[in-house]
C-alpha cells in the first residue's frame, strides 16, 4: 500500500478545508509488519502484490534499502493499494484504504516453499481471506506459529479463518467485531448493556478473559493503545502495560507491535509474554516517529530503549 499521510493541527470537520503538511511513504498493513521484524532483527520474507505503477516501484526500492526480502506479485490490471491518512497534532489518525492489487493475491501465488522454512507466519486483513485462510492452514502443517491480526476489520470476515490461528492480535475496535460476530459470544454479551469500545476499557480482567477466550483461539493478544495490551491464554490473562512515550504519530503503532511480537517470537524462542514486552518496545518507538514503514525501529534503537527503560 502507498500511504498518503496528511498532517495537520486538527482534523477537518465535514465541509472544511485546512492546510496540512504532505508525506508519502510506502506502508499497507502486512509491509509495515514485514518492516517492523526485519528491522527488529528477524529474517523476514514479504509476500504481496502490487501493481506496474509508481507505488509498486517505490515500495520495492524501499524494501531492497532495507533489506527486506520479499516476492512481489505484480497485477498488471489492478494499481498498487493505497491509504489516505490524516494525523492531527495529537497523533491521532482518520485512513481511508482502497486495497487495489492486494485483493487480487491468489492462494496459488503463495509459494509453499518459503513457508516451509518459516517458523512464524503472519496474516492480515488486507488481502482476500481465501488466500488468507490457504496461508494460515499451510503454516500450521509445516509447524509454524501463524499470527492473525484482523486489520482493516471488514464486514466479510471469514470466522474460519480462526481455525487456524494461533495468535490472534485484534485492537479494541476489531476485538468488538469478533465477539459480536462469534456465535460462541453470544451467550456472554447478554452480560453488558452495550458492548463497544469504551465498555470494553471498563471491564475488569476476568470478563476480558472469558470474552478472549470465547473465540477459541490459544492466544488472543488484545492491543489497548496507551494503556498497553491484554493477553489471554487457557490458564489465565493479564494485562502488561505500554511504555509511556510522547507520541508523534500513531498511525503504525499496531503494525509495529505484529512485527515486533512475530521477531520477538523468534529471538525469545516462542515466550509469549517476553515476545509482547519485545513488541511493546517497537511500538513504543514507532509512534516517536512520522510515518509507517519508515518509522520502523531498528535493532540498536530497540537496544538503548531497552537499557535506558531497564535503568530508569
Amino acid at each position: 500500500m502507498q500511504d498518503l499521510a496528511f498532517y495537520a493541527r486538527n482534523f477537518p470537520a465535514p465541509g472544511e478545508t485546512v492546510v496540512g503538511e504532505f508525506r508519502p511513504g510506502p506502508g499497507g498493513k502486512g509491509f509495515n509488519q514485514a518492516v517492523a521484524a526485519t528491522r527488529a532483527g528477524a529474517a523476514t520474507h514479504f509476500i504481496g502484490a502490487v501493481g506496474r505503477d509508481a507505488f509498486g516501484a517505490g515500495a520495492k526500492k524501499f524494501a531492497t534499502k532495507i533489506g527486506l526480502r520479499a516476492t512481489w506479485i505484480e497485477k498488471p490490471k489492478h494499481p498498487t493499494g493505497a491509504a489516505l491518512i490524516a494525523i492531527n497534532s495529537a497523533g491521532q489518525n482518520q485512513i481511508i484504504i482502497s486495497p487495489g492489487a492486494n485483493l487480487a493475491l491468489h492462494r496459488r501465488e503463495v509459494p509453499a516453499d518459503l513457508l516451509a522454512g518459516a517458523d512464524v507466519v503472519v496474516c492480515q486483513g488486507e488481502s482476500d481471506y481465501r488466500t488468507v485462510a490457504h496461508t494460515l492452514k499451510l503454516a500450521r502443517q509445516i509447524g509454524a506459529i501463524t499470527v492473525l491480526n484482523p486489520a482493516p476489520m471488514r464486514a466479510d470476515f471469514d470466522l474460519a479463518l480462526l481455525r487456524h490461528t494461533e495468535v490472534l492480535i485484534p485492537n479494541e475496535s476489531e476485538f468488538v467485531a469478533l465477539v459480536r460476530l462469534h456465535r460462541d459470544c453470544h451467550h456472554l454479551l447478554r452480560e453488558h448493556a452495550a458492548f463497544n469500545e469504551a465498555s470494553l476499557h471498563a471491564l475488569k480482567p476476568e470478563a476480558l478473559q472469558r470474552l478472549c477466550r470465547c473465540l477459541g483461539v490459544p492466544v488472543v493478544i488484545l492491543t489497548l493503545g496507551a494503556r498497553g495490551c491484554f493477553v489471554s491464554q487457557t490458564d489465565g490473562g493479564h494485562l502488561i502495560r505500554a511504555h509511556p512515550v510522547e507520541a508523534i504519530d500513531t498511525t503504525g503503532a499496531g503494525d509495529a507491535f505484529v512485527g515486533g511480537f512475530a521477531a520477538g517470537l523468534v529471538r525469545f524462542k516462542r515466550d509469549i509474554r517476553a515476545a509482547v514486552e519485545f513488541a511493546n518496545t517497537v511500538a513504543a518507538l514507532a509512534v516517536m516517529q512520522p510515518g509507517t514503514a519508515e518509522a520502523m525501529p531498528n535493532t540498536r534503537e530497540i537496544a538503548r530503549f531497552r537499557r535506558e527503560r531497564a535503568h530508569a
